[in-house]
C-alpha cells in the first residue's frame, strides 16, 4: 500500500493489545506517517506494558480502555477516526464451546456495535479480521465469526457508500499468543498432545497477515472477502519441527475441532478471483450496491475453476519441517 494513502490518517484497532493488534500497530508506526493510532482493548495490564514498549511513538498513540460490547464507548472512540481494524474477538475453541453466550456477545453483537458506531461516526473503512474457522463452521467460534463476516458484508447496504466494510480471512499465525507453536515451546516437559495424526492447518506469519490487511485497505470498496494463499502443514510435521525430541501422544479430536480447515468454500469460489498472492471473494450483489464497483477485480483477476475449494489438505503449497524451523529459527 502506498504510504501516502495512510499519511495523516487516524487508525483504530479493536483488540489492539492482542498478537495481531500490537504487531500491526508497530508495523504501521514504523512504515507510515499516521496522524494518530488508537489502541482499544479491555485489558489494562496489556495496555500498560504496550504503552511502555511503544514509548518512542507516544505522541502518535492513544490507549483507550473499552469493550466492543459497549456501543457507547465505541461511539466516543470512533470520533474522527478514518480506518477501523476490528480484531477484537474471543477465539479459544474449547473455551467458547463451554461459554457460548460470551462468544455471541463479543464476536457477533460486538461486531454489530462496531458497524453501528462506524456508520454513525462516518468512518471511511472498516476491516474485520476473520478466521478459516468461519468457512463451513462446525464450532461456535467459527459460527460466530461467520455471522460477523456476514454482518460486515451486509452493512455496505446500510452505509450507502459512506463507510466501506470488508473482511480478511486467514488461518493460524505462527508464534502468535496461545498458538500451538507457543504452547509447545513453553512446555518442554512431558509429551506433546496431538489430537489427530492426519490433521492439517493453514499457516502464515504475522508479517503475511499485515501485508494481507494492507492489500485489503488498498483495494476494498466494500463487501469483499480477502484470503491469502498460505501454505499448509500437517500438525505432526509441525511437532517434528518445533519439538523433535518430544514424545507425541495422540489424544483424539476435541469438541468443535476439524481434521482439515477451509479458507475458500466451493460456493464462495464461484464469485472469487485469483489475484496472485490472494483470492478475493465478491459478495452476492444487492440491488442497493452498484455492480460497477467490483469491475476492478473482474478485469484484473482470474476467475476460479468450477468446483474449486481451498482446503488445508488439498493445498498445493506446503511447509516442510526445515522451512518451518528456519521461520522460527529453531536449531
Amino acid at each position: 500500500m502506498e504510504a501516502k494513502k495512510l499519511h495523516n490518517k487516524t487508525v483504530l484497532i479493536t483488540g489492539g493489545t492482542g498478537s495481531f493488534g500490537s504487531g500491526f500497530a508497530r508495523f504501521l508506526l514504523e512504515n507510515f506517517k499516521l496522524k494518530k493510532l488508537i489502541i482499544l482493548s479491555r485489558d489494562e495490564f496489556k495496555q500498560f506494558h504496550m504503552e511502555k514498549e511503544f514509548a518512542p511513538y507516544k505522541e502518535q498513540m492513544r490507549f483507550f480502555l473499552g469493550d466492543v460490547r459497549d456501543i457507547d464507548r465505541l461511539r466516543m472512540a470512533f470520533h474522527d477516526v478514518d480506518i477501523v481494524i476490528h480484531a477484537a474477538a474471543l477465539k479459544q475453541v474449547p473455551a467458547l464451546e463451554y461459554n457460548p453466550i460470551e462468544a455471541i456477545q463479543t464476536n457477533i453483537l460486538g461486531s454489530k456495535n462496531v458497524i453501528t458506531a462506524a456508520i454513525e461516526a462516518g468512518v471511511s473503512k472498516v476491516l474485520l479480521i476473520s478466521t478459516d474457522k468461519a468457512a463451513e463452521p462446525i464450532n461456535l467460534y467459527g459460527a460466530t465469526k461467520m455471522c460477523a463476516e456476514k454482518l460486515f458484508v451486509a452493512s455496505n447496504v446500510y452505509s450507502r457508500g459512506k463507510t466501506d466494510f470488508s473482511v480478511v480471512r486467514y488461518g493460524n499465525v505462527i508464534g502468535s499468543r496461545g498458538s500451538v507453536v507457543e504452547t509447545l515451546l513453553k512446555t518442554p516437559d512431558g509429551p506433546a498432545h496431538l489430537t489427530h495424526e492426519e490433521m492439517t492447518r493453514f499457516w502464515l506469519t504475522l508479517d503475511s497477515s499485515f501485508q494481507l490487511v494492507l492489500f485489503a485497505l488498498e483495494h476494498m470498496v466494500g463487501g469483499e472477502l480477502f484470503v491469502p494463499k498460505v501454505p499448509s502443514m500437517k500438525l505432526i510435521d509441525l511437532f517434528k519441527a518445533v519439538v523433535p525430541d518430544k514424545k507425541v501422544s495422540v489424544i483424539g479430536v476435541r469438541p468443535g475441532e476439524k481434521i482439515h480447515e477451509v479458507l475458500v468454500t466451493e460456493e464462495e469460489a464461484m464469485r472469487a478471483y485469483d489475484f496472485g498472492d490472494y483470492f478475493v471473494v465478491l459478495p452476492h450483489i444487492s440491488g442497493h450496491i452498484s455492480h460497477a464497483r467490483y469491475d476492478f477485480y473482474k478485469e484484473r483477476g482470474k476467475a476460479l475453476r468450477p468446483r474449486f475449494k481451498f482446503t488445508s489438505d488439498t493445498n498445493k503449497k506446503w511447509l516442510t519441517v526445515n522451512s518451518l524451523r528456519k521461520m522460527l529459527a529453531v536449531k
